[in-house]
């Protein structure tokens, strides 16, 4: 079955390319499920996290998900898709919708924490890279993020924390460069 996520994964997002690297978008879901394997998990969650941005970036459904892969893989694909997007709440700031989905996140099950965990990890290391400007606004949502998922793997949680102090870290570096 997690071959069958890879490849349901690697076709729903096959013309998709990462921002900032210009890598084929898969290899992002794939470093996740990568990471979600080094601690205690399910065949479902592996999955999930193969899947995990399809219904939230491409045409696929929750319903499609479901079908192919069964209601565990599904209920956890929903509960790592963001509900608050712009689309959906474009009255709301971005700030706003961040902290909404927070604390919907706080309440997902231990084995979506893990998995956002990983990809957490995963997208503060690019950000932190390749996008200072956008870091600034985006390391103090991983913060908070990465406190409203304790109780996803340990592991994990401790990797998510160093990332985001390590682009604090940088974002410190930063400001004391002087301007030329």
């Amino acid at each position: 079955m997690e071959e069958e996520a890879l490849e349901f994964a690697r076709n729903a997002h096959a013309s998709q390319l990462r921002k900032y690297t210009g890598e084929s978008y898969i290899e992002h879901p794939i470093r996740v499920a990568t990471m979600v394997k080094t601690v205690p998990h399910t065949t479902e969650m592996v999955c999930a996290a193969y899947l995990h941005d399809v219904v939230e970036d491409t045409p696929v459904s929750l319903e499609d998900i479901q079908r192919k892969f069964g209601s565990t893989v599904a209920t956890l694909v929903d509960e790592l898709t963001d509900e608050f997007i712009k689309e959906n709440y474009p009255d709301l700031n971005r700030k706003s919708r961040k902290e909404r989905e927070v604390k919907r996140q706080a309440n997902m099950s231990q084995a979506a924490k893990t998995i956002k965990l990983a990809d957490v990890v995963d997208n503060t290391r690019d950000i932190i890279e390749n996008d200072p400007d956008f870091a600034r606004r985006y390391i103090p949502e991983m913060e908070a993020l990465t406190e409203a998922l304790q109780g996803g793997e340990f592991k994990l949680l401790m990797r998510a924390c160093y990332q985001v102090q390590r682009g604090k870290l940088k974002l410190a570096e930063i400001r004391k460069r002087p301007v030329h």
